[in-house]
């Protein structure tokens, strides 16, 4: 266990440490951010991303079989699946379940993907954001806004796409997003999305970064939610304002893999 920073010089000396510790290769291969990594056509990393995320709800090789079993119904192509699909192909996902995510769900992602990549060529269209803001707030909205604008979306799909709307801390899309936008040499996060700035990101907040932040006082009250995720950032953008959201390899390293 290691041991708590007494200021504020030491935890970011202690913090960056502990990035340069955990975001490197080695952390791909037990996250599920190794299923994009197994891609390397940008639209099959964003679709296999944004699935990766949105099904990280448990232990993590529990997570990533699920993803594997979800892709090879797609004959690990979701790109081409995704455009090229016919009905028959959709018999494929009958009886998929991760915990309250079922094939309802799983048809209306792939029914809103086919309607988005017909017109787009990259997921980064739907959180874009003005250059001005400080966060991607209101990219997050957008996104969740467009998702569920087709017409008969079954609202029990509503559960498995966060807002900041509905005040969630939207951790499992703050994570996409911190694939697909952070750049850097280590080999974990992609950085594929140009548009969106680094600086902009919400540092994704599961069990584990939650409690070791509040251990470190970088969280305030008992509440979890969209306010404590940008309160934490606002903590993390101190120690790199421009790149605040590295920090959640320290955080989650120290939560899962210490026990911090």
């Amino acid at each position: 266990m290691s041991a708590r920073p007494n200021n504020l010089a030491d935890l970011k000396n202690f913090l960056d440490h502990k990035v340069e510790q955990y975001n490197r290769p080695g952390f791909v291969i037990n996250d599920p951010v190794s299923i994009p990594h197994r891609f390397t056509k940008n639209q099959d990393i964003e679709i296999s991303a944004l699935f990766a995320a949105v099904l990280a709800w448990g232990q993590r090789i529990t997570i990533i079989r699920k993803c594997d079993d979800l892709l090879n119904r797609m004959d690990m192509a979701p790109h081409d699946f995704i455009l090229h699909h016919q009905q028959r192909d959709l018999k494929r996902m009958k009886g998929y379940k991760h915990r309250t995510f079922n094939e309802t769900d799983l048809l209306y992602f792939i029914r809103f993907l086919k309607s988005f990549y017909l017109h787009h060529e990259s997921l980064e269209h739907l959180f874009l954001v003005d250059s001005r803001d400080v966060t991607v707030e209101n990219g997050l909205t957008n996104f969740h806004n467009q998702f569920f604008s087709l017409k008969d979306h079954p609202d029990r799909t509503r559960k498995h796409v966060a807002t900041p709307a509905r005040k969630s801390a939207c951790k499992r899309i703050n994570m996409f997003l911190r694939w697909m936008v952070r750049h850097d040499d280590k080999g974990v996060d992609f950085g594929i999305w140009k548009n969106i700035s680094a600086s902009q990101l919400v540092c994704p907040v599961d069990l584990h970064v939650e409690r070791v932040a509040r251990k470190l006082k970088l969280i305030k009250g008992k509440a979890m939610n969209w306010q404590t995720a940008l309160g934490l950032t606002a903590q993390l953008r101190k120690f790199d304002p421009q790149d605040p959201v590295k920090y959640d390899f320290a955080l989650f390293g120290l939560g899962i893999e210490e026990k911090f």
